[in-house]
């Protein structure tokens, strides 16, 4: 049996986060320099040598003494001993003796939706008790019971003495629900609620169909056309609302978002509310949710599903200066359970357990497998959940990985690599970070509409699935993958037209491999799409089935234009291109 490799030991030119991920190494660096481990620009350096980021440290410049301090005190560090984990918060289990033994079992005041239409949201309110404190002292769940079987429905408390339950029915019929808690006024409450047809334009959730792609729980397709403005919820009425009104008038149709705000470049400003019961001055008590905080993101959920786009929530990243992401196991796991009690009754939700799940570094894989067991137990609707990085991919083979959600880890390839990928782990691939059109200093913040539209195409005759972002400098630091506002790149209404390409094509798009130099998708015998990127052919020679007719149709993927040839083509022939880049040409069988 091989020997097992060793870590080598932290010198000066160890990379800054090769240091910060040894929980050892991170405490000494917040110790001596608090300033840079909640630095906004923190992650800049990352890839720099420890050495080189103490001596040009502000604090440091003229005080090698305390630069040698904190290296040898990092050179010190045995790697062959596993760093020790933090003293967590330890678990107390709801008392069965929460409510004294005289109060009536089911006693609380309740109501409840009595009619719901599919896919849209049962909610069971009661009205019960609020000593102590109920988001940790109290339990409450019920059995839910359908046409299709029975589900455990998670409840949570809303504060005021408010304890609600919701669930998401996929079958139209009766239901009945019978509740069980460790207070005996919320235990074994019962009652029914009918789900009728849906509203129109509902589709119900949205899941993994046909291995690699996506379809709502009713069979309508699904064709992610994503974008990220990762805490545009946390900016304030005017600014969000001036999101919403972009998103309905752009091409998008899913959302990427944080459920935590977040500190980074141009994220320095303080959200108006916090998912927490506190203030960054005081700290934040993470026994107690903020019910004005959960409503308001929910409220936002429900405006996104009206406008037809799915909110893929993120529960986890490292971007923090609040404590969010380092709070302990204990705290975690009931945040995780209280997120997805609240919000996976929504139609379209999607679960990211983490952006970026290798920049936090407090949490390791028996993490993120525990935060995964957590979700799946407590959402009866089995919505999509994934996880996202930055350096290293996590292995999406896991079984509760419903689809590989990528950064790019090449600086230019990303969507060329849709096909790998797919086959690596046999799952829908969606490139949720590719790259952002726009011009701040950073690689993954300038790259042209040009560019972003290549990605896109690329993605999508590849088997694949890309999203969008926008990070233009703006005065006020209003960056569209950040905060929202207002969409200011050439991009999207390039990838509107797209979506408009790929709707008029077959339901499911795969790679049809042919040619070395150029990828196409479609269904064999019947449709192909070909994309030329930034190649610029003057003429193509074809080669197919001499018994398939084909009308040709050539697509100026930037100026959105489709030009249809005359007559019909078959066997080998040739069409002239207009030696241009960013040309697509369409075939479609004539039947």
């Amino acid at each position: 049996m091989p020997a097992l490799t060793q870590p080598a030991p932290f010198t000066a030119a160890t990379p800054l986060f090769e240091v910060l991920h040894d929980h050892r190494g991170y405490e000494i660096v917040s110790k001596h320099l608090p300033g840079l481990v909640h630095s906004s620009t923190l992650h800049t350096l990352h890839g720099y040598p420890i050495g080189l980021v103490l001596e040009t440290e502000a604090d440091l410049v003229d005080d090698p003494v305390t630069q040698a301090l904190i290296l040898s005190q990092i050179r010190a560090i045995d790697r062959d001993v596993p760093a020790p984990h933090r003293h967590p918060e330890s678990l107390v289990e709801p008392s069965k003796d929460y409510e004294d033994a005289d109060v009536g079992l089911g006693s609380a005041e309740v109501s409840w939706t009595e009619t719901v239409p599919l896919y849209g949201r049962f909610e069971l309110r009661l009205d019960g008790p609020s000593h102590g404190n109920p988001f940790v002292d109290v339990d409450l769940r019920a059995e839910v019971d359908g046409p299709a079987g029975a589900s455990s429905v998670p409840g949570f408390y809303d504060g005021d003495g408010r304890f609600l339950l919701r669930f998401l029915p996929e079958h139209e019929g009766t239901y009945s629900f019978l509740t069980s808690s460790n207070a005996r006024s919320l235990d074994g409450i019962a009652g029914s609620f009918q789900v009728t047809p849906p509203r129109p334009g509902s589709h119900g959730p949205v899941r993994v169909s046909d291995t690699f792609h996506f379809a709502h729980a009713d069979g309508t397709r699904h064709r992610p056309i994503g974008t990220t403005s990762y805490v545009w919820t946390h900016q304030g009425e005017e600014l969000e609302e001036q999101t919403l009104a972009s998103l309905a008038a752009g091409p998008f149709n899913k959302m990427r978002m944080c459920v935590f705000p977040k500190s980074y470049l141009f994220n320095e400003n303080e959200p108006q509310l916090y998912p927490f019961e506190g203030s960054p001055t005081e700290g934040f008590d993470f026994q107690r949710p903020s019910p004005r905080y959960w409503a308001h993101l929910e409220r936002r959920i429900e405006q996104l599903g009206e406008l037809g786009i799915e909110a893929d929530l993120i529960l986890f990243h490292g971007y923090d200066r609040w404590g969010f992401a380092t709070m302990d196991p204990v705290a975690d796991d009931r945040y995780v359970k209280y997120a997805v009690a609240r919000l996976a009754s929504f139609a379209n939700v999607w679960w990211s357990l983490a952006n970026e799940y290798d920049l936090l570094f407090d949490k390791d894989t028996e993490d993120w497998e525990r935060f995964a067991r957590i979700v799946q137990e407590n959402d009866p609707a089995g919505h999509l959940l994934s996880i996202h990085n930055c350096r290293e991919f996590y292995d999406h083979s896991r079984p509760w990985i419903t689809h590989a959600s990528i950064q790019r880890q090449d600086i230019y390839k990303t969507s060329e690599l849709s096909g790998e990928w797919r086959e690596r782990w046999g799952k829908p691939v969606v490139i949720d970070e590719c790259a952002y059109e726009g011009n701040i200093d950073q690689g993954w913040g300038n790259i042209t509409g040009e560019e972003m539209t290549r990605r896109f195409w690329e993605g999508a005759v590849r088997g694949g699935y890309v999203g969008h972002g926008e990070t233009y400098m703006h005065p006020e630091d209003i960056l569209w993958w950040a905060k929202g506002g207002t969409l200011r790149g050439s991009s999207p209404a390039r990838i509107g037209f797209l979506h408009e390409v790929l709707k008029d094509g077959p339901d499911f798009l795969e790679p049809s491999p042919l040619d070395w130099d150029i990828p196409r998708a479609g269904v064999d015998g019947e449709y192909y799409l070909y994309y030329f990127g930034f190649n610029q052919p003057t003429y193509r020679r074809f080669l197919l089935d001499p018994a398939v007719e084909y009308t040709v149709d050539v697509i100026d993927t930037w100026d959105m234009t489709v030009t249809r040839l005359e007559g019909t083509y078959s066997g080998r022939f040739r069409i002239p291109l207009p030696g241009k880049q960013f040309v697509a040409v369409r075939l479609q069988a004539v039947r």
